[in-house]
């Protein structure tokens, strides 16, 4: 069974005013760490999907790249190189192709833990097919605890075939391979760099054919809570999302984004104090839960709390402006007795 075409990989959208982009010179040179993988499936056709230079001898991407393919092979500046074996954790959907020693210069790799939200971060790739890796560019949103790390929630969007690109942080460090979505705009998530360290002390394979299915194609009740929410909360379900969220609240107390999603369920429900509550919390536990501080506003402003509007503003304004003149909006109308 093959999951290439659930990964729908994205490009060039929402850029904060406070990313500093990397300049041409810069992509071009990280660029040349980042390869295209092509495979050859059983029914005659071929796939394609990304992969990152992570040593001299492997290429990390996503295990969905190369499954049940006949054969996987890196395509750089019109060379290929085959590999010559795998290490493989299918179920967290990575995998690290191993050559005889690559003219390519590896990457270096940050530990997820050390993320913060809204932190600036930019994505290269192979998406629909391009023959240059594309940039595209985001903030992180969100990070999950998961299997001693963190699965990593940005807005840099991905397009099919941007599987097993890299994710960067501002120091050209890769924190994360692009990976999986969940249905509309916004959701896009990575695996965590520090999993490609440890998958290093894995033992080689050369089969590619696996009938594991990974953690985030699994039935939508086994998957974690983190995407459990998601569509739900799109479809403005506040009850099932209700549900799901306080579940997660009892599995995960100190999770900022549980307290979050539950307090939005709240809101949608129209119980303003417990929403308030909640959302609260979850800026308690995460000073830069901007989503939640957003939510927080719009409840300040239907409960008319000026001067939380006030404070609200002031602690988002370092953080997104976009948000900042949102709540900067509410509380002119609140002025003017809208």
């Amino acid at each position: 069974m093959r999951y290439r075409f659930l990964v729908l990989p994205l490009l060039f959208l929402y850029a904060p005013s406070l990313l500093a982009r990397p300049t041409f010179a810069e992509t071009l040179a990280l660029s040349h760490s980042v390869v295209m993988i092509t495979t050859q499936l059983p029914n005659g056709e071929n796939g394609r999907g990304s992969g990152v230079v992570v040593s001299k001898e492997y290429v990390a991407t996503n295990c969905h790249v190369i499954a049940n393919a006949e054969g996987a092979n890196v395509a750089k500046f019109r060379k290929g190189y085959r590999p010559k074996a795998i290490k493989a954790n299918w179920r967290r959907d990575l995998c690290l192709l191993k050559f005889d020693e690559l003219p390519f210069k590896p990457l270096p790799l940050r530990d997820s833990a050390s993320l913060q939200y809204e932190e600036p971060v930019f994505s290269l790739s192979f998406p629909r097919g391009q023959n240059v890796p594309q940039p595209s560019y985001g903030n992180i949103k969100a990070t999950y605890p998961y299997e001693g790390s963190h699965i990593i929630r940005s807005s840099a969007q991905f397009h099919l075939g941007s599987s097993g690109g890299a994710l960067f942080d501002e120091q050209f460090n890769v924190i994360g391979l692009s990976t999986f979505k969940s249905p509309g705009k916004g959701y896009y998530y990575h695996v965590p760099a520090d999993w490609i360290t440890e998958l290093m002390a894995a033992p080689e394979t050369s089969s590619l054919a696996t009938n594991v299915v990974p953690f985030w194609a699994l039935p939508l009740a086994q998957r974690p809570s983190f995407m459990r929410v998601v569509i739900p909360y799109k479809n403005k379900e506040w009850s099932s999302l209700k549900k799901i969220a306080l579940q997660w609240t009892q599995e995960e107390p100190k999770s900022a984004d549980a307290w979050y999603y539950l307090g939005v369920a709240e809101e949608g429900l129209g119980n303003m104090a417990a929403a308030k509550n909640h959302l609260t919390k979850a800026v308690a536990l995460n000073m830069r839960e901007l989503d939640a501080m957003h939510a927080l506003s719009r409840v300040a402003y239907v409960q008319k709390d000026m001067q939380a509007l006030v404070d609200l503003e002031a602690s988002t304004r370092p953080i997104d402006t976009i948000v900042a003149d949102d709540i900067v909006n509410k509380i002119s109308q609140l002025k003017e007795g809208k």
